[in-house]
């Protein structure tokens, strides 16, 4: 038996997240209150590819030998069936950079407003990205900073730490270049080359 499951593995498997939250998931519940979208992705993840969310049966045609397929959660968060997306995604985003180097800025709320964003998330998420991108743009515009030309942004937001708590914010690419074509001056981040 494996000491992370009650139920027996193949010497060669690796341990999972949903291994992880097997056996820790009733720990974290008495120390850790968890909104109920959290709920919902571990439940996904705990049931991802188990014979609980149902399957199919496929058969070859040569020798009839039939292997048991299990449905994947598709929850966005799930790292089991997730990963193909994934990688499209990154695919997708690398193939929009552009040859320069970019800078890593982060805009974080204070987590003294996440009752409200909480419950307002369309609304006080909008004003996180309107407040990070007109910053961004603002700072590109004036040409007190050398540049006075546009900025190149990607924003993705971030909901949770790598713990499950709350904490909203942006991370963003900045690219170092204005449409003027004059290299930006490092602002708050790290020059970084796209990889």
């Amino acid at each position: 038996m494996n000491p992370i499951n009650n139920y027996p593995q193949p010497a060669n498997r690796q341990v999972e997240v949903a291994d992880i939250l097997r056996c820790h998931i009733g720990d974290y519940l008495k120390k850790y209150n968890m909104p109920p979208e959290h709920y919902r992705v571990v439940y996904d993840i705990l049931n991802c590819r188990t014979a609980y969310l149902g399957g199919h049966v496929e058969m070859c045609d040569q020798c009839a030998a039939e292997r048991i397929l299990y449905n994947s959660c598709r929850n966005r968060h799930c790292p089991k069936c997730q990963t193909i997306t994934k990688q499209r995604w990154l695919s997708a985003r690398q193939a929009e950079l552009l040859p320069v180097n970019y800078f890593h800025n982060v805009f974080t709320l204070p987590h003294e407003l996440n009752p409200l964003i909480l419950c307002n998330k369309p609304l006080m998420l909008g004003f996180l990205f309107q407040a990070a991108s007109q910053t961004l743009l603002d700072f590109g515009k004036n040409p007190d900073n050398g540049l006075g030309g546009q900025l190149g942004i990607i924003a993705i937001l971030h909901t949770w730490t790598q713990t499950l708590m709350d904490h909203f914010h942006l991370h963003c690419l900045v690219l170092r270049y204005c449409t003027l074509g004059i290299p930006c001056l490092k602002i708050h981040g790290t020059a970084s080359p796209p990889s």
